[in-house]
């Protein structure tokens, strides 16, 4: 069964700039959409980017729109999210989530849908100060 794993969280100015990364194990990453969503202070869970399997396919929130790219390398099974322009709203605890279901099957298209996500890493803290 898929397991995921975030890094690159921390502390950062407005303006400055993090790349999130999102380290799964198991055989079906390279064929598996990818999300990333956050959870703010007293808010429930947004989607913020997703990538489909082949990686041909993006999609983003409005307001991270023109900011954040969303990126995976298939070799080292691994999704990235390169966040630039950074804005105190953007504080959040970021998760990695994947589109599998039941433990084995999976989809090969983007989802905005947090329910349509069946495995989800344990989160990474972003802090962006004003």
């Amino acid at each position: 069964q898929m397991q995921l794993v975030e890094s690159g969280g921390g502390l950062v100015q407005a303006g400055g700039s993090l790349r999130l990364s999102c380290a799964a194990s198991g055989h079906i990453f390279s064929n598996c959409a990818m999300g990333w969503f956050r959870q703010g202070p007293g808010k429930e869970r947004e989607f913020v980017a997703a990538i489909s399997g082949g990686g041909d396919s993006t999609t983003y929130a409005d307001s991270v729109k023109g900011r954040f790219t969303i990126s995976r390398d298939n070799v080292k099974n691994t999704v990235y999210l390169q966040m630039n322009s950074l804005k105190p709203e953007d504080t959040a605890f970021y998760y990695c989530a994947a589109r599998t279901s039941g433990g084995r099957y999976y989809y090969t298209g983007a989802s905005t849908d947090n329910r349509e996500y069946g495995t989800w890493g344990q989160g990474t803290q972003v802090t962006v100060s004003s």
